[in-house]
């Protein structure tokens, strides 16, 4: 008795509804499903490699632009012309690979059918991790497995690109084993993958175990304005504080008027933190809004607040300037004895909502009796190759909003594992978040609702990893091998047309029978 088997034409279009809804629960958001983003690819796959390519791709970019639109909705991005076109760049560039797939894939043999995806796909993020404006704020797949502490710590190694490798390597294999079935080659390469899988894991769950983050700590406080603080900002401005982060449109009076109470309060917490047995205490981004002319008394009342505490005290401000480009937005160290120990300006202000001047990306590193400290603020923490910094302890101050903070926060926590230092994300409106070198949450506060002084015991001893030191060399090298395999292929397949569809092929072979 024969199988019956469901119509060719309605097979690949369930499975692309199907991976369509797995793309949007696996977009980087809110409301994200990890296994989504591994069936996703999967199912997408399948819809491609047995759909007409005229209707197949523009249907897959349909989907890949969609899943950056439902990015953008989930965590409320403000809506400017600028993040308008990085939504529909992101949807193109995340679909590429699938087009490198379809057009190219079927010339590739049994062995760049299964790798040339994957590695397209790695090649996409760190392409535009390194070189996009928007960094991995969008797309990475490492992002969307923050909860896998034991999978991530390959990134130590490699990178937080290989996720996508890997994930993108199972979506081929799983398509080689369900056209293939039972018969060779296809075993193999899963038995192959699957053993690959599990010593990534049990590899990354040895390192949480061996990475020894549990000796000296250090006593952290983070600092928001508190609700009475920004209140009467608020009053002040007649706007929310948000709403007044563009100097351009900002009476200046109004930020002097403003400033004095400002201030009065993050200093008070200050001091109330250092009370209470914070050794080092942090500011989230903006925390002070300062008038140019006024800015050295600030610094001045910082000094003397950290000497007369006895702490390590790193203040962030959004410093209203006279003239182009109008802000500044910066932060500075100063030790238990007064002295400031850096300067530092946000290195990448965000596209299209920030005017600022970026710094010059000089990451500040000072030694202390609680390790080498170091600190880029918010967006900077986005790009992964700006990040690998000889540190144990880097401070992230943050400012969010309620729907970005938790998830922003989650994937800066990233960086702890890629490059084996602890991380304190000191957010407002958002998530805080303290990690240790093994991305395991130390401590958390969602200051959305909480703007109380937020507390973390943190370790002082990190350990550089493989790809602090080397950078991203393999994603370099999976970047080099996928150019000169497309090339190859592509004069391949000018040279002869491609063999026909999976969903042809599968036709002509249930229309003739079993072969022997």
């Amino acid at each position: 008795m024969t199988e019956r088997l469901a119509p060719p034409a309605q097979r690949p279009w369930l499975c692309l509804w199907a991976g369509a809804a797995a793309s949007l629960l696996s977009v980087g958001g809110r409301f994200d499903v990890p296994l989504a983003a591994w069936v996703a690819p999967l199912l997408l796959l399948r819809f491609l490699r047995h759909a007409r390519p005229l209707v197949a791709l523009p249907t897959v970019f349909a989907v890949t632009v969609a899943s950056a639109a439902v990015w953008m909705a989930e965590l409320a991005v403000p809506i400017t012309w600028l993040t308008f076109l990085g939504d529909v760049a992101f949807g193109v560039a995340y679909g590429l690979p699938y087009a490198v797939d379809r057009l190219l894939g079927p010339r590739a043999g049994t062995l760049g059918r299964v790798l040339l995806f994957p590695a397209a796909a790695m090649s996409v993020e760190f392409l535009l991790g390194t070189y996009g404006p928007f960094g991995t704020a969008y797309g990475m797949r490492a992002a969307s497995q923050h909860a896998s502490t034991a999978l991530l710590q390959i990134t130590a190694l490699t990178g937080p690109y290989a996720i996508a490798f890997v994930i993108g390597a199972g979506a081929t294999i799983g398509n080689l084993v369900w056209e293939r079935g039972p018969h060779r080659p296809a075993p193999r390469w899963a038995a192959a993958y699957a053993t690959a899988v599990a010593l990534i894991v049990v590899g990354g769950q040895l390192r949480t175990m061996s990475t020894d983050t549990g000796g000296d700590t250090v006593k952290v406080a983070g600092i928001n304005p508190s609700h009475a603080a920004i209140d009467a900002e608020t009053a002040v401005h007649g706007a929310s504080r948000l709403a007044v982060t563009d100097p351009r449109r900002v009476d200046r009076a109004d930020v002097r008027r403003a400033m004095g109470p400002l201030l009065d309060d993050l200093f008070r917490q200050t001091a109330r933190a250092a009370a209470a047995g914070a050794r080092i205490v942090v500011w989230s981004e903006n925390a002070a809004r300062v008038a140019d002319e006024d800015h050295r008394t600030y610094l001045r009342q910082a000094s003397a607040t950290a000497d007369a505490n006895n702490v390590y005290l790193l203040v962030a401000d959004l410093t209203y300037l006279p003239d182009a480009p109008h802000g500044r937005d910066e932060t500075h160290l100063f030790g238990p004895d007064g002295r400031k120990l850096w300067d530092y300006e946000k290195a990448r202000p965000i596209p299209g909502l920030e005017i600022y001047t970026p710094g010059d990306g000089h990451v500040p590193v000072v030694d202390t009796p609680y390790g080498r400290l170091a600190n880029v603020i918010c967006y900077d923490a986005d790009f992964p190759a700006g990040n690998h910094i000889d540190a144990d302890i880097v401070f992230v101050p943050g400012g969010d909003w309620p729907e970005m903070g938790r998830t922003h926060t989650a994937m800066a926590g990233l960086r702890a594992i890629e490059n084996g230092y602890a991380l304190v994300r000191q957010d407002f409106n958002g998530q805080s978040s303290a990690y240790d070198a093994t991305g395991r949450l130390l401590s958390t506060q969602d200051t959305t609702t909480d703007t109380g002084v937020w507390y973390a015991d943190v370790p002082v001893d990190g350990s550089r990893t493989p790809y602090s030191r080397t950078g991203d060399i393999v994603s370099w090298a999976v970047l080099a091998a996928t150019v000169a395999a497309a090339v190859v292929l592509a004069r391949r397949t000018r040279r002869h047309p491609a063999p026909p569809s999976g969903s042809a092929s599968a036709a002509r072979a249930s229309a003739v029978g079993p072969g022997r």
